[in-house]
């Protein structure tokens, strides 16, 4: 049996760049639609399937704009990237499409950080209103095509 000080002691430097060659290499064996912070996907996706399940009226009617490629691009809802998950994405032109709503009001510096960080990764975000969404969806929805045409 090990002693106290070994079980405790941190993990060797080595381990340590060993879990970061293979989380490496797993990232590049990934499709491109796998964005995630796969160390913390298990969570997010239980995350994921409760927003799903209770979207938002802007959300609903503008997937109705989005979907089935009704932009000329694939347009997914809900899809984890890093560790956030976004609204709608567009991963072949990397445009992330937020809805804003009240709560947003309260979590500026917190959208800030999901926006640098996705802007980081190579992400463009673009933000509506639920109030802009509700009151002229096809404005929007020609707006968020124009931005895709442009990438």
């Amino acid at each position: 049996m090990k002693n106290t000080e070994e079980q405790t002691s941190p993990r060797s430097s080595k381990e340590g760049e060993q879990d970061v060659e293979l989380h490496m290499r797993i990232e590049k064996e990934q499709p491109g639609y796998v964005t995630a912070d796969l160390l913390n996907y298990k969570y997010l996706k239980e995350i994921r399937a409760v927003l799903r399940e209770n979207y938002t009226g802007a959300e609903k009617l503008l997937w109705d704009y989005l979907r089935s490629k009704k932009t000329g691009y694939r347009i997914r809802r809900q899809h984890v990237i890093d560790n956030f998950i976004t609204d709608f994405v567009c991963l072949s032109k990397k445009v992330v499409i937020e809805l804003d709503g009240k709560i947003h009001l309260r979590q500026k510096e917190y959208d800030d950080l999901r926006t640098n960080t996705l802007n980081e990764k190579g992400y463009k975000v673009i933000r509506f209103t639920n109030e802009e969404v509700l009151s002229n969806p096809e404005k929007v929805a020609i707006q968020i095509k124009e931005t895709l045409d442009a990438r």
